[in-house]
């Protein structure tokens, strides 16, 4: 499917100068803002809740409800910001998790750091993934462009990506709930740290089963999502393919528009 890059559209900013003393006005060129969008998930299974940043730049806020920001950081199974994207700086950029600073211990000890080149006008997502280590306090990390096709009206779209670090390269198939349905598959042999392009899909409502790439057993069911026309969505598969606990592997689906 042909790759449709989405862009942004720059603002211009025009600031004129009087002088009481001169018949003409000095004008400044205009300025062009440079500017990367970025969505955060923290998908490194065992991770404690981080804080984002951007170089030395805080990039991530949990609100409380009464509009207080919360110091507790993203935790684990969690992205930021809930709905769209964050604006950064383009260039090359140091991506970093963070312990927040109100952590009882290793306040602020950074656990993931990606240096990455962001390109104005263009969306990303950054991860943390791999399993935790407890005894480094590290974890790793990756960063994929998301090429958000123009909006369609009539359908919408969805991507994969393989954020299990132990995992095999992995399938998405999906069926929809409508009785009679029969099984699609969307993303074949996904790797870890990748991810498919956006696929057209209908309006519709679907389970996702997520499988080794040479097996038909489902690793992981995620039942009734809905999917609606003129949107964007990812589906991340995450955790640890050896746990049953609180780090098992399960389905992440965000909207990207």
């Amino acid at each position: 499917m042909k790759k449709i890059h989405f862009i942004l559209t720059a603002f211009f900013g025009l600031t004129v100068m009087f002088s009481s003393c001169e018949k003409n006005a000095v004008q400044e060129l205009p300025s062009i803002a440079i500017e990367a969008q970025v969505k955060l998930f923290n998908f490194a299974p065992n991770s404690p809740s981080v804080n984002f940043f951007s170089d030395t730049t805080k990039i991530s806020a949990i609100v409380s409800t009464t509009g207080i920001v919360v110091a507790t950081g993203t935790a684990y199974g969690s992205s930021f910001p809930a709905s769209n994207y964050i604006t950064i700086a383009a260039g090359s950029r140091t991506l970093t998790a963070k312990i927040p600073s109100t952590a009882t211990a290793d306040a602020n000890l950074a656990v993931s750091n990606l240096l990455a080149t962001v390109e104005s006008g263009k969306y990303y997502s950054f991860y943390t993934s791999g399993i935790y280590n407890t005894t480094t306090k590290t974890a790793e990390a990756f960063i994929i462009e998301d090429i958000i096709p123009v909006r369609d009206t009539s359908s919408a779209y969805i991507r994969f990506v393989n954020a299990i670090s132990n995992a095999a390269p992995l399938n998405f198939v999906a069926k929809s709930t409508t009785a009679g349905s029969v099984e699609v598959s969307l993303a074949t042999g996904i790797a870890y740290k990748a991810g498919s392009e956006f696929i057209k899909v209908p309006q519709t409502t679907i389970d996702v089963y997520l499988r080794n790439a040479s097996s038909t057993t489902n690793l992981v069911t995620r039942t009734a999502i809905s999917l609606i026309k003129g949107r964007a969505y990812t589906i991340t598969a995450r955790g640890d393919i050896t746990s049953t606990g609180t780090t098992k592997p399960a389905l992440d689906f965000t909207s990207n528009r």
